[in-house]
């Protein structure tokens, strides 16, 4: 998403006197290292779309996409929390949640509506923004989390509280499909989590000797994944049901709520252990990671249609390397500054003319900076 990053002290580091890391003027410069997460995280999101085609046809490929089910939305969730800290609903932050969610959901839901009439064969689909389409999913629910921002930072136990309103969600079938409430709720906890962090845990994350550990971690994960192929349904990693649908007792949502919530936290420090804190060839596309993430549904959508999936050579192991690429190649594209200037309008729009004008802050107290 397009934020502007707080600056993290590499751990380790300590200093008597820092000079400010913005002088008065100048915009407040972005921090690498989360948009780097940003990155790595939206090219996981785009290669797990492209594995699902090819999961019935290969258990590597299936334990892959469960692996990375398991982190890549709770990471790119938790950091989107951090970055919501300083709502308030205030009239500048209000402005900027209608133009940076609420519209970017109601051009990109109409459009996948009409979109996807041609590419699923559905002519009267109609048009509902209170259905999130596809990847508006995560508008809405960015929307409602960010309004309760105020409220996870007025209460004692936030997070406690967030993985109790999860687990109770699973308690829920009849949590309808209003604005995707079911997943909302269970993903709530990584945003709470992410309101609930300082530099300094992702300075402690980012230790060598955490990396270091962080390797045996993740592989480990990754065999146990290849095991449960057969034997759990990875659709738990989705978020977007409730424990009844699964067909197995009501009890066990709650479990596997914190069952899960406890899997997704370590393979998440394990990711952002091994995220590049200096600046990198991919670093500014971190700035524009939403862009990448609703515009790379459009190229999905048209690949099924014309089912490239149903050739035999993209279910060899060349073949899904090479889907693997594709998939990270275009999503960078679609992170790219043109591509950003095209969709602004849509995406980032100013809007001066919806709002009314705010007298300046008076009393000798500088306004927070837009986040």
């Amino acid at each position: 998403m397009s934020e502007t990053a707080q600056p993290v002290r590499p751990a380790g580091r300590t200093t008597a006197t820092a000079a400010p890391a913005n002088p008065p003027g100048r915009p407040k410069q972005r921090d690498a290292f989360f948009d780097n997460a940003k990155y790595l995280a939206i090219v996981l999101v785009a290669m797990g779309h492209a594995w699902e085609p090819l999961r019935s046809d290969s258990r590597a490929v299936t334990a892959l996409y469960t692996i990375v089910y398991a982190f890549h939305m709770p990471a790119f969730i938790t950091i989107s929390g951090y970055f919501s800290r300083s709502f308030d609903a205030s009239p500048a932050k209000i402005k900027r949640l209608v133009t940076g969610v609420v519209v970017p959901y109601v051009v990109f839901e109409t459009a996948y509506t009409y979109f996807t009439r041609w590419s699923d064969g559905v002519p009267d689909r109609a048009i509902s923004l209170l259905d999130p389409l596809y990847l508006t999913w995560f508008l809405a629910a960015l929307f409602i989390w960010r309004l309760t921002t105020p409220i996870w930072r007025a209460v004692r136990w936030p997070l406690p509280i967030a993985l109790t309103v999860a687990a109770l969600a699973t308690l829920s079938p009849s949590i309808g499909h209003d604005l995707d409430l079911q997943r909302t709720l269970q993903f709530l906890p990584y945003f709470v989590l992410g309101l609930c962090l300082r530099p300094a845990h992702f300075s402690l994350v980012r230790q060598w000797r955490v990396r270091l550990l962080a390797v045996p971690v993740f592989l480990g994960s990754l065999l146990f994944s290849y095991w449960a192929v057969p034997r759990m349904d990875y659709a738990w990693f989705f978020h977007r049901d409730a424990a009844e649908h699964f067909g197995v007792p009501a009890w066990y949502g709650p479990l596997m709520t914190l069952a899960l919530f406890a899997c997704s936290l370590v393979l998440v420090v394990c990711f952002l252990s091994w995220v590049p804190g200096r600046r990198m060839w991919f670093t500014t596309l971190g700035a524009g990671t939403l862009y990448g993430y609703l515009l790379h549904g459009f190229v999905v959508q048209a690949g099924n249609h014309v089912d490239w999936a149903g050739h035999r050579w993209p279910h060899t192991p060349l073949g899904e390397v090479a889907v693997t690429l594709v998939a990270g190649t275009v999503v960078t594209a679609l992170c790219t500054a043109p591509v950003r200037r095209v969709f602004r309008c849509v995406m980032e729009p100013r809007m001066e003319w919806a709002f009314r004008k705010t007298p300046p802050a008076t009393g000798g107290v500088p306004a927070q900076g837009r986040r």
